[in-house]
């Protein structure tokens, strides 16, 4: 009885179709499964990159002969530093330098930034009013750092506000320049003025000779010719008065020489 019971019943071509549909829809929730595990991971790592936004520090104190690369090395360390600016000095401060005799370029203030804002934020609240330099030998160990975290600040900001005041500069020279024009137009035009007026003054002395108008003397001009004529007087008198007592000593003379 187990023999036969145990027996073998061949497949009909029905059965085997109905295994091999099976069969293909067990490789296709497979393959949908797998298809789902790659997207949801695919969406996990998009938003872990979406998370990781920049963020930007702001650095309020420059020491002389600080340059980027400075920066980049001693920020490094704490994070992914990213792009950094750092403000020139002012070119009538430059010009100044370079009349006193030194030719170092330095800067007033700068901005970093670094790759993950979070990472900006530890750096900015954990090295501010720090030295910059760990080693004592080091330049800028007595240096310290002023930093401040920008928030919601982008590099785009940052830009649109330099070549704001860039535009700003710009108009501030042409207004500087066409004010220099517009005093050396008024300085040229008085110039011509005074020519015309010294030609017609010129013209109207040359006039009154051929009218002969003669200007009437002045009361101290006249008091100096009557003191002048006074003197002539005076002197004349003098003058006919030796010439008299000449006369009469010359015929006193005479006198008495002809008694003796």
């Amino acid at each position: 009885m187990s023999d036969e019971s145990v027996k073998q019943h061949p497949l009909t071509p029905v059965d085997e179709d109905i295994q091999m549909k099976t069969e293909e829809e067990k490789m296709e929730i497979i393959n949908e499964n797998e298809e789902v595990g790659e997207t949801e991971l695919d969406s996990s790592h998009e938003k872990d990159q979406k998370k990781i936004e920049p963020g930007i520090i702001y650095l309020g104190h420059i020491p002389p002969r600080f340059r980027p690369r400075h920066v980049r090395n001693l920020l490094s360390v704490h994070g992914e530093v990213g792009r950094i600016f750092l403000q020139p000095e002012e070119r009538f401060i430059r010009k100044k330098k370079k009349k006193a005799g030194s030719n170092a370029k330095n800067f007033t203030e700068g901005w970093v930034e670094f790759r993950d804002k979070r990472v900006a934020k530890l750096v900015a609240a954990s090295l501010h009013n720090t030295p910059m330099g760990v080693r004592k030998k080091s330049q800028f160990h007595y240096d310290l750092w002023n930093m401040k975290y920008l928030h919601r600040f982008k590099w785009t900001h940052l830009s649109e506000r330099l070549a704001y005041e860039r535009q700003v500069r710009q108009q501030r020279m042409r207004a500087e320049v066409s004010q220099a024009k517009r005093e050396t137009n008024f300085y040229l035009q008085n110039v011509e003025k005074s020519k015309r007026f010294s030609e017609k003054n010129g013209q109207g002395e040359h006039e009154e000779k051929s009218w002969g108008f003669v200007q009437r003397c002045t009361e101290e001009e006249i008091q100096k010719c009557k003191g002048n004529k006074r003197l002539k007087q005076q002197l004349a008198r003098a003058a006919e008065i030796q010439q008299k007592s000449q006369s009469n000593s010359s015929l006193l003379t005479k006198i008495f020489n002809t008694q003796r």
